[in-house]
């Protein structure tokens, strides 16, 4: 989904909290939470059985645990089964996984605006950008472009929120708009330009000529 963000979308793996997860996160098609983190490694430099933390192998297991549940919840929620998404966001936002459990908030938001039950209202940029970039991974493009417009008016002269944007008006058939975030993201980071031309999200832009010519601007 979308590229930019200060750690990497596929958007610390909360929003906000570091560029590269976030980046990854909108480019690769959001996914929802990155990768475990690796095993200890033991002093004779060899992973996995021979950890020299033996408490650390039942951790990683927990960790993937944790993400599978979550992935299940955000199944529930792309089919629109906002009511039992919400129960298993529910239970996720107490966990010990600080970044499925910031996630997990985001989502039962959603999940909470859509049933009309009360939701604290988000407020900053980054809660307005990490909802615009579950809209967008939820293919949800109007609801996603709402979201990241109202990231970028508190927060202008962000090349991440630029490019998402991009994301959600190319995936939402608005290629002018597209292009001019798209512009604007390569203005503020041009690092942006070599990910859009790998970016599967901009296929829909690849005829065009304007876009070949934005993404090889000046040899780039």
């Amino acid at each position: 989904m979308a590229r930019p963000r200060k750690s990497a979308p596929k958007v610390s793996p909360a929003a906000g909290r570091g560029r590269s997860l976030s980046r990854a996160k909108v480019r690769s098609r959001h996914n929802e939470i990155g990768r475990p983190g690796r095993r200890a490694t033991t002093a004779t430099g060899h992973k996995g059985l021979f950890s020299s933390n033996p408490e650390r192998p039942r951790v990683d297991l927990q960790y993937q645990s944790t993400i599978k549940v979550f992935e299940t919840g955000v199944r529930a929620f792309q089919k629109q089964n906002y009511d039992k998404a919400a129960e298993i966001f529910e239970k996720l936002v107490e966990s010990n996984a600080r970044d499925v459990a910031h996630r997990a908030q985001v989502h039962l938001r959603l999940c909470r605006q859509r049933t009309g039950r009360h939701a604290l209202p988000p407020k900053s940029a980054d809660d307005y950008y990490t909802l615009g970039v579950a809209c967008l991974n939820a293919r949800q493009f109007g609801l996603a472009v709402e979201h990241l417009t109202k990231a970028d008016k508190i927060k202008p002269h962000q090349d991440h929120i630029h490019y998402a944007l991009a994301v959600s008006h190319s995936l939402g058939g608005n290629p002018n708009a597209a292009l001019a975030h798209l512009e604007a993201a390569f203005a503020l980071r041009p690092e942006n330009r070599i990910h859009a031309r790998r970016d599967e999200d901009f296929q829909g832009l690849a005829a065009d000529p304007r876009f070949r010519r934005l993404i090889y601007l000046a040899g780039n």
